[in-house]
């Protein structure tokens, strides 16, 4: 018997969307993955330097999978309070310093001081700093959000968006950034994927997981509209959006 509206926003209301794993969607919602494999990239990385940096780390869960063991100094930096706690229960048995920062200028570590930054969706780049605290020879190699992400799905709820909020995001945007803080762009790749959210649950924690999509997302605020949403995907089946991905690497002339 399928079940219903109110009991499956319910219990996607009710979860804790603490940290940045997403497991609790395995059988809601389904999202291709980019061609590089990013952890599995940074994971070689990490394996021949010695020191190395993960910005905006989240709950440390992208990091603690990609690499044993870490380089001998590492270190991830992390804003929001409950994901600090959360990154630091997981990364320092291996061996990795979290530290809280504001993610704004500057980064709170010396010049030079890394040979390897990484990141994975982070919200702000500031490239002057990452610039900053490379080594000559070093890199920063990301996976960056794309434009208009999941934006059929934001769409819904918020209605037709300003290209140039469309256009945020964009990798040529990145790389004229890389650029003006004297680093030279050596790979930059990018994606569209197929997401598919199955059930009406599945849209709930992600849009209390991924604040910015709808800001100021309730299921209180959105009842009328999720409601309806609902009927669809029973209609007609999963709503279908698509995540935009880059992969970017910069490098710090030696």
């Amino acid at each position: 018997m399928a079940r219903t509206f109110e009991d499956l926003v319910a219990e996607a209301d009710s979860v804790s969307v603490e940290g940045w794993d997403f497991s609790w969607l395995a059988g809601r919602a389904t999202e291709q993955r980019p061609s590089w494999g990013y952890q599995r990239m940074i994971g070689e990385r990490l394996a021949q330097v010695s020191a190395a940096l993960d910005v905006q780390t989240g709950g440390g869960e992208v990091l603690a999978g990609a690499a044993t063991p870490l380089p001998k100094v590492m270190a991830a930096t992390e804003s929001w309070p409950p994901n600090v706690a959360k990154a630091t229960a997981l990364l320092h048995p291996l061996g990795a310093v979290v530290v809280a920062d504001p993610d704004e200028p500057p980064l709170p570590f010396a010049d030079r001081a890394f040979d390897l930054v990484t990141s994975r969706h982070p919200v702000t780049v500031w490239w002057e700093e990452i610039a900053r605290v490379l080594r000559p020879g070093g890199s920063y190699l990301a996976q960056h959000v794309g434009p208009a992400s999941v934006f059929e799905l934001v769409e819904y709820f918020l209605g037709p968006q300003p290209e140039e909020v469309r256009r945020g995001r964009h990798p040529d945007d990145a790389r004229r950034g890389a650029e003006a803080a004297g680093l030279d762009v050596v790979d930059l790749r990018f994606e569209s994927l197929r997401t598919e959210f199955l059930d009406i649950g599945a849209v709930v924690y992600f849009l209390r997981k991924v604040i910015w999509m709808v800001p100021g997302f309730t299921v209180d605020a959105y009842r009328d509209r999720l409601a309806e949403l609902h009927r669809q995907i029973e209609r007609e089946g999963p709503f279908v959006a698509h995540s935009t991905r880059y992969l970017i690497e910069a490098r710090r002339p030696a």
